[in-house]
């Protein structure tokens, strides 16, 4: 449960199900937009099926408010792609979420059960898979690592990523190792079109690419991921972060 006690905001977390439902009970408005913000973000990190946030009980003053779901999806929407949905029990609600934009990104339904039925058939419609390990804080993550990458990926019948998938998590994996005294843990992500490579550690501090590179040194490990992926990035976690990596057809060695 997390309040705001600047004004009359309460988020409640309930998980049923593999799915994350936050209620929200009371204002949006300028002093509660960001830490609502923030929490739909920080349990959609959490990688759950999806994110359902009832906003039955909320109260928006200000229309362009609502905008806090979109903002929301739009920080999740590369990586980890978590779904959203909003639910709402008066019809009232509905239309002004829908009034004001947001269904064109983060959809909107009567119950629960609704949109957990839309957001599973989504996912059905897009063959979406995924897949964990957990690793331990040495070298022999590296080998395990591509290991368990491989298998999930023949297993999923995109074999074709199978080597430049092998890169992007060794490198992230060795990274880890190298940077951090934690034990990183991968998760691997594939809808169809594109698949996503994640490696989880403990330190809070963001993988970023080195500057000054004049092409004399050896190329950095971010540099290659950077060079081989589609688009990367860095997502904060409670404990630590995750650095992710996207590959499409494209990225094919």
């Amino acid at each position: 449960m997390v309040a705001d006690s600047r004004s009359a905001m309460m988020v409640t977390k309930e998980t049923m199900t593999g799915v994350t439902l936050l209620k929200v009970d009371g204002i949006l408005d300028s002093t509660t937009y960001l830490p609502l913000r923030d929490e739909i973000i920080k349990a959609a990190l959490a990688e759950p099926a999806a994110v359902i946030v009832d906003v039955t009980e909320l109260a928006v003053p200000t229309q362009s408010a609502w905008a806090v779901f979109t903002s929301a999806r739009w920080h999740v929407g590369t990586w980890p792609e978590t779904p959203i949905a909003l639910i709402c029990s008066g019809q009232e609600g509905r239309d002004a979420v829908a009034r004001n934009g947001v269904t064109r990104y983060v959809p909107i339904y009567p119950t629960i059960a609704d949109a957990v039925l839309a957001i599973s058939q989504r996912d059905a419609q897009l063959g979406r898979r995924r897949a964990r390990g957990n690793l331990t804080a040495d070298l022999g993550s590296l080998a395990r690592s591509r290991r368990l990458v491989e298998g999930w990926l023949s297993a999923w019948a995109l074999d074709e990523l199978i080597p430049v998938a092998k890169v992007i998590v060794t490198t992230l994996v060795e990274n880890v190792l190298q940077h951090t005294d934690t034990a990183p843990n991968i998760r691997l992500e594939a809808d169809g079109a594109t698949v996503t490579i994640a490696v989880e550690d403990g330190s809070h501090r963001l993988a970023e690419l080195p500057e000054g590179t004049d092409g004399r040194h050896r190329p950095s490990g971010l540099s290659i991921v950077a060079a081989l992926s589609r688009v990367w990035g860095n997502a904060p976690t409670s404990s630590g972060k995750t650095v992710w990596a996207v590959l499409g057809p494209e990225n094919r060695l």
